[in-house]
């Protein structure tokens, strides 16, 4: 199984632990296209762009959406990047989940929680020490005939 986790980069790093912890746990259940989200040395200005170009970066992380079976997106910390890709990922009728954390004192953007349709696209609320029972529901019901 392809999964494409989604989590704020250039929109700030304060969630990379919660990131780390939430990748850990989705490697038991298929390959994490986007494991670099984790990284610690990964820093708000992103990934080397000056290398390949933001368009480089855009295009093959478009082409990993399109590759993955499941897409898994912590959606705490705002960020463009991570709307862009949702909203990608539900035109492609992915399956998504969103994680979110009220304890942060934000609010969760309406056309997040909004898009919850309870097959395709869920959302659900958290406390982080609640992520890896939450990882395991979620892909046990995916496993069901």
């Amino acid at each position: 199984m392809n999964i494409y986790f989604c989590g704020s980069i250039r929109g700030g790093r304060q969630d990379v632990t919660v990131y780390q912890r939430i990748i850990r746990k989705l490697q038991e259940y298929g390959t994490v296209l986007t494991e670099h989200v984790s990284h610690s040395e990964l820093t708000d200005r992103g990934e080397d762009a000056a290398v390949a170009g933001d368009q480089a970066i855009h295009d093959r992380d478009m082409e990993w959406l399109a590759m993955s079976d499941v897409i898994v997106a912590e959606v705490t910390q705002p960020s463009l990047g991570v709307g862009y890709e949702l909203g990608h990922a539900t035109a492609m009728k992915k399956r998504i989940l969103c994680l979110f954390r009220p304890s942060s004192g934000r609010s969760l953007s309406a056309m997040i929680r909004g898009a919850q349709d309870g097959k395709l696209f869920l959302v659900r609320d958290y406390a982080e020490e609640e992520v890896v029972d939450i990882l395991e529901e979620y892909f046990k019901e995916r496993k069901k005939p």
